[in-house]
């Protein structure tokens, strides 16, 4: 369990940011799925920045590609930031955005 994982929101108009922070694993992956479902809200586009995460688990990473479907019923474009995008973005693309209606 990865206890330095953090998650810093902040709104800007109708776009979400989430900056990741720590190590990323299977329980690092619900506290992000519980901050996108209590966040998103509103939101037409979310930012989620990956430069501050040090090791991202392999594991914890399929997990979230696998739970990513929690948006599809909302309209919401997703894009993926910084030097880690490419290794936590489903696809593996560097800047991963993908809209689902």
């Amino acid at each position: 369990m990865a206890n330095n994982f953090q998650i810093f929101v902040h709104r800007d108009g109708g776009s979400l940011h989430l900056k990741l922070i720590g190590d990323f694993d299977g329980s690092s992956v619900h506290k992000l799925l519980a901050a996108l479902k209590r966040n998103c809200h509103g939101a037409s586009k979310v930012y989620i920045h990956t430069s501050c995460l040090k090791k991202i688990s392999p594991f914890g990473r399929n997990i979230f590609r696998g739970k990513l479907d929690i948006l599809k019923s909302k309209s919401i474009s997703v894009v993926f930031t910084g030097e880690n995008a490419s290794k936590l973005a489903p696809g593996g693309n560097y800047l991963f955005q993908s809209i689902w209606a």
